[in-house]
């Protein structure tokens, strides 16, 4: 198993980069994300990689964080979503909101991915609900969840809705309001324009 490439970028291509370490260039396919972050030609650089072989195929993938391999990996234990339908994915929806979107079930963000249905993009949520963590991951979260007395929930719960209604999808709803700092005390109203005004930032 290839852990990991550190080594020069010696090209990057429409959708891998070659890596040359030790005197050999290793081809390694990769989002479109981490191609726009790569830097220059020359340049030396860390990927994680995962190795998918198969009998008539042997390919490396890779991500510049664990994270996102992480993620990678549980994409493909889903039937009918392979290296290339992951790699889709997270060309299109990063991690995070990934999370979001199954965590909140929405079938609409998952589903803009290319090649990725409605009902393949339901199927992943059913198979992956239970795997995330969103606590454990996210970059910009809070340290600790707090936890809310019972109307501040329900007033949590009124604000997610009216974000929906307001033409947000439920996965930019849950993203906003995960950033605000909400108090038993505040009503849906106060949650709904905090989380306004963290949806600008997304």
């Amino acid at each position: 198993m290839i852990a990991y490439i550190k080594g020069q970028i010696d090209q990057i291509r429409a959708d891998s980069v070659i890596l040359e370490h030790n005197g050999m260039g290793y081809e390694v396919f990769v989002p479109a994300s981490v191609l726009s972050q790569m830097p220059p030609r020359g340049s030396e650089v860390k990927i994680y990689t995962y190795l998918y072989v198969r009998e008539d195929n042997l390919c490396l993938y890779g991500f510049l964080n664990r994270d996102d391999l992480t993620i990678f990996r549980l994409l493909i234990t889903v039937n009918g979503i392979g290296p290339k339908g992951a790699l889709g994915i997270l060309s299109t929806i990063s991690p995070d909101a990934l999370r979001f979107a199954i965590l909140s079930e929405d079938v609409k963000t998952i589903s803009s991915a290319p090649g990725i249905g409605r009902k393949t993009a339901q199927k992943l949520i059913i198979e992956l609900k239970d795997k995330i963590h969103l606590e454990d991951s996210l970059e910009e979260a809070a340290a600790a969840p707090v936890d809310l007395e019972d109307g501040a929930s329900e007033s949590k719960n009124e604000a997610l809705l009216a974000m929906v209604a307001l033409g947000y999808s439920q996965t930019q709803a849950l993203q906003a309001l995960s950033r605000c700092q909400i108090t038993p005390q505040m009503t849906s109203d106060a949650i709904l324009k905090a989380a306004l005004k963290q949806v600008l930032t997304l």
